[in-house]
């Protein structure tokens, strides 16, 4: 018996659950895979549900997955069109697809609209494709010396 003030060692993952349960194979799975998962399942019965397509672009993007996390930015976009944020974001997928133009053009489409963080942008490692481009200069330029 147990001491009363100790609790019992868990089982091991090994012996956690049966072999071939859903159980077991939930356990073996990653965070980042179960919330792809479930986020898909969330957008085929809610394609405009905005905030999982941000976080489901975002996820798919970590799995190194980047075509299908900018088809979810575009989506995204679709959905919210005057939406300052899911342009940036599509900017950055187009960016780490090295797509200058597309990206620059979306980054534009985003400061039009009001994104004004230029600091994060200047850091921003999705970016970092495009940060050498005369254009992503002039575009910071150009805004960044506007009011707000």
């Amino acid at each position: 018996m147990p001491h009363p003030g100790k609790r019992p060692t868990p089982p091991s993952s090994e012996t956690a659950f049966p072999p071939g349960s859903v159980l077991a194979f939930l356990a073996e799975r990653s965070q980042l895979d179960f919330e792809v998962e479930f986020y898909g399942k969330v957008i085929s019965g809610s394609p405009t549900f905005a905030e999982v397509l941000r976080v489901q672009a975002s996820n798919l993007t970590t799995k190194g997955r980047l075509q299908d996390g900018l088809a979810i930015d575009r989506q995204l976009v679709a959905t919210r069109p005057a939406d300052p944020t899911a342009h940036y974001n599509l900017a950055c997928r187009y960016a780490l697809l090295k797509q200058a133009d597309q990206a620059l053009g979306s980054l534009r489409k985003a400061v039009e609209l009001g994104y004004r963080d230029f600091g994060f942008m200047e850091e921003d490692h999705d970016l970092d494709s495009i940060r050498k481009d005369p254009r992503f200069r002039q575009l910071v330029k150009e805004y960044r010396t506007q009011k707000k």
